[in-house]
């Protein structure tokens, strides 16, 4: 995953073949706020910058920066695999939001 990281905000960094420079998009903000740069210390201090702007920004308007997560989110599977899931989740013991949750850790941890 090509994610760069400045005071606890992430951005998603990705190649903009047309005009060869990297662009950055902040993730997890309550508006958007991206940056280009030449090559990573440059991608950095446009990073830092924008982030600034924006923080600057929701401060004079009274906005929240940051996207508000409230810890649900529908999830479609498909019914045999809903079916595995509760028989390996009883089987374990746990919910299925346990055993989901201890996946979904998995697949983001470092």
């Amino acid at each position: 995953m090509n994610v760069m990281t400045l005071n606890g905000y992430h951005a998603k960094i990705e190649y903009d073949e047309a005009l060869d420079l990297f662009r950055g998009e902040i993730l997890g903000l309550s508006g958007g706020a991206d940056f280009y740069g030449k090559n990573p210390r440059e991608l950095r201090a446009e990073f830092k910058k924008s982030l600034q702007v924006y923080l600057e920004v929701c401060k004079e308007k009274g906005l929240e920066p940051r996207r508000h997560f409230s810890g649900k989110f529908n999830l479609r599977i498909p019914a045999e695999l809903h079916e595995r899931l509760a028989i390996a989740a009883q089987a374990q013991g746990k919910s299925i939001n346990t055993l989901a949750q201890e996946a979904l850790q998995r697949s983001i941890a470092p």
